[in-house]
């Protein structure tokens, strides 16, 4: 018994690990990911100041290009008059040649010589600083499955926003490895993203039935909306809605998995890929009654579901392989 107990505890310890190095990856991820668009930000800035002195610059070349042109076909013009009794034409053409000086003059006062303009990067050190004082990205905490968790504070915060007809109702909530909060409001029918201060600062729209969400990237959510699946992107703080898909039966739980989605109706399991094709049916209650919220969740290779029904609660567990 004790061997047993022990050989089961070193795969949990195994699959432990491999889910916290999935995090810390994923957390590298979006940390590559905020870097390249601070980048990417600072590369377009580089590169419009670049466009505008260089555009500057060759509006005064091909300004002067063209004064010299024409300064140098009216002289030219006034030398092959010389001395073929045209003086009328001769008088007009030195006027011309005249005009053309001034207008020269005038220009090059206006647009003195500059000095050679070059570009600086001020580099922001408060970002290297801030990560060179870190000592890792997190902290592994070391916890056993009888250990008690107390709750040391509890706030509360609203997601109610200005538009909102209706009394907020959560059905579903997921947490970005960014910090950000995103939540399914059913009742106003919204998509709303909550920053690491707990502010709204975006919402988007989705017209339908939603039930639950889930994570798929570390920027990318899947969001059950009748018997739709509805994916919503982060991008610079903005939901995002991408693509969706529908299946044959209503959504009311979903979880997501390497790659694969198991959905959940009122009264079955589902595996499907991302794309929405189905891979097979994982299960199915035939019990009398089984109707309501359904939740999903992964962990050491089983699935964990909990059916409600009118009468009573109770739990499934699928394994997965």
């Amino acid at each position: 018994m004790f061997k047993s107990t022990q050989e089961t505890s070193i795969q949990f310890v195994e699959v432990s690990y491999t889910v916290k190095l999935q995090e810390i990856r994923d957390m590298r991820s979006q940390l590559n990911a905020t870097l390249d668009e601070l980048e990417n930000t600072t590369m377009k800035e580089l590169d419009e100041i670049r466009t505008t002195l260089q555009k500057s610059l060759k509006n005064d070349v091909d300004k002067c290009s063209r004064l010299k042109d024409e300064l140098q076909q009216h002289v030219e013009a006034v030398q092959s008059l010389c001395g073929k009794s045209k003086k009328e034409i001769e008088f007009i053409a030195s006027r011309k040649c005249l005009e053309k000086i001034q207008q020269s003059e005038t220009y090059l006062k206006k647009n003195p010589l500059k000095d050679q303009t070059f570009m600086i990067f001020h580099a922001d050190i408060d970002i290297e600083q801030y990560l060179s004082k870190k000592s890792g990205l997190g902290r592994i905490v070391v916890m056993n499955s009888n250990q008690v968790l107390t709750v040391k504070r509890k706030s509360e915060y609203t997601v109610k926003i200005s538009s909102d007809t209706k009394p907020c109702s959560l059905s579903g909530i997921c947490i970005l490895p960014s910090g950000h909060v995103i939540v399914v409001d059913r009742n106003n029918e919204k998509v709303k993203l909550i920053d690491q201060q707990y502010n709204i600062v975006n919402h988007s729209k989705v017209s339908g039935f939603l039930s639950d969400i889930c994570l798929i990237t570390p920027s990318e959510v899947a969001v059950t909306v009748g018997n739709d699946v509805q994916f919503i992107s982060v991008i610079n703080g903005q939901l995002i809605t991408g693509r969706r898909f529908q299946l044959p039966h209503d959504v009311v739980g979903i979880a997501h998995h390497h790659g694969a989605l198991y959905v959940i109706s009122r009264t079955a399991l589902y595996h499907y890929t991302l794309t929405g094709t189905l891979v097979k049916k994982l299960y199915e209650d035939t019990g009398d009654g089984s109707r309501g919220k359904c939740i999903v969740n992964i962990f050491n290779k089983l699935i964990y579901c909990t059916f409600l029904d009118y009468r009573n609660q109770y739990f499934n567990k699928e394994d997965l392989f």
